[in-house]
């Protein structure tokens, strides 16, 4: 055991786990204020579930038979079975852990409850709680913990050679892709595209900007499972990914709609620390810069998608998690370099610009679309499924009426006499 290494991590698993409030404030400032807690009880109540479903049996199935390729674990650790104290060693996959093996597994907890978290930014304002914690319990062992286990535990695409340094793959394209199927099944919010919907209060949601920048520290660098050089290089990178991307999104934003905004810097940002996500211990410096400025340009385009094909993803997930994450996961293959991180020419060829061939991009993209077609279709039938049985959508009412008060019976803010 390195203690140094398992201090690092222990407060990278802190970390990422305040990101999931982060995000809950980052979308609860862009609803309407009727259904502000309706959105921060969505991303709160994701901590709860989600840690006990990956104790009880998430986690068996993404890593139980780790590095044996294949499509799914087995349940080896349900129960946390065998997930103890101990740092494994030896020459199994996780022989290379100089951490406490239940840390490893805690520190992977927090990175399952904030994915399906994410989904909640594309169906706000309509969907229904009771419908929302059946989907999410569902999809966290039916679609995030394979997808974890193609990647993270040793499957067949990083047997392939595809990398994902902290989940571009596994977390964002995941995301991205089901929220994508499941607003197919849910519609439109009443009013849109026609009515006005604006934030109600963007100070919150800069600063779950803020919080999520911050806990990406931990996102990123602790991936590096070590306190090391890499984390060290990986923290750079997330950091300047992000204040690149807000600037790329900024100027696309002025050069198109003549103005910058605060909504616009918040979501650049966020669209920066998605697409480095993939490549933050796998890149230098300057490859950093490009991929968060790429991302910021790409992602602001990506805006119009909803509106060319008439889809309503409420507060841009599909444009900023499932675009940014497939910017990041591709341009991987072109800058990954093994002077950053010697892992590189062991597990696949370096990147496309950095001395390597075409082998690794050509394995980043079967990574990236083999995880969008997956959850696309896996979450589109599970929604399906839920629709038809205990509905996915509030009613008519309940949408007008607001969901703090039509699910939960409260109320964000309380008007006094001064309105």
């Amino acid at each position: 055991m390195d203690t140094g290494n398992t201090a690092w991590v222990l407060i990278s698993t802190a970390l990422v786990l305040f990101m999931t409030p982060g995000l809950a404030f980052f979308y609860g400032g862009m609803v309407r204020a009727k259904h502000m807690l309706g959105m921060l009880m969505q991303n709160f109540f994701a901590m709860g579930l989600l840690s006990v479903i990956w104790v009880l049996v998430a986690f068996s199935l993404a890593f139980g038979d780790a590095g044996n390729g294949g499509v799914i674990g087995n349940l080896d650790h349900i129960g946390f079975t065998d997930v103890g104290g101990e740092v494994l060693g030896g020459d199994g996959f996780f022989g290379f852990l100089t951490i406490p093996f239940v840390l490893f597994a805690a520190y992977q907890m927090t990175f399952a409850i904030i994915t399906p978290a994410l989904i909640t930014g594309a169906t706000a304002d309509r969907l229904k709680f009771g419908a929302y914690a059946v989907f999410i319990a569902v999809w966290l062992v039916a679609v995030y913990a394979p997808v974890a286990h193609w990647v993270f535990g040793g499957g067949w695409l990083a047997e392939m050679g595809a990398l994902d340094f902290a989940g571009g793959a596994v977390v964002h394209i995941n995301a991205g892709a089901a929220a994508l199927a499941v607003v197919l099944v849910l519609g439109r919010r009443k009013g849109w595209p026609d009515e006005a919907m604006p934030p109600h209060s963007l100070p919150w949601t800069l600063i779950g900007t803020g919080i999520l920048w911050f806990g990406w520290a931990g996102f990123n660098a602790g991936s590096a499972l070590g306190a090391d050089g890499i984390a060290a290089q990986a923290i750079l990178n997330t950091f300047v990914a992000a204040a690149a991307a807000m600037l790329g999104w900024l100027l696309a934003e002025r050069l198109k709609d003549g103005h910058a905004t605060t909504l616009g810097g918040a979501s650049g940002a966020v669209a920066g620390l998605v697409a480095i996500t993939p490549c933050a211990g796998f890149v230098g410096s300057m490859p950093a810069i490009l991929i968060g400025f790429a991302a910021g340009v790409v992602c602001f385009l990506a805006l119009g998608l909803k509106r060319m094909f008439r889809f309503d993803d409420s507060l841009d997930v599909i444009a900023v998690h499932l675009v940014g994450g497939l910017v990041g996961s591709l341009l991987l293959g072109l800058f990954a370099d093994a002077k950053v991180n010697p892992a590189v020419p062991d597990i696949s060829n370096e990147g496309l610009l950095t001395g390597g061939g075409i082998d690794l991009l050509f394995d980043q993209a079967v990574a990236s679309f083999a995880t969008l077609a997956y959850s696309f279709v896996a979450s589109f039938i599970i929604a399906k499924v839920i629709d038809a049985t205990m509905g996915l959508r509030i009613t008519s009412d309940e949408e007008d009426r607001g969901m703090d008060l039509s699910l939960h019976a409260e109320n964000a803010y309380a008007y006094g006499d001064f309105g």
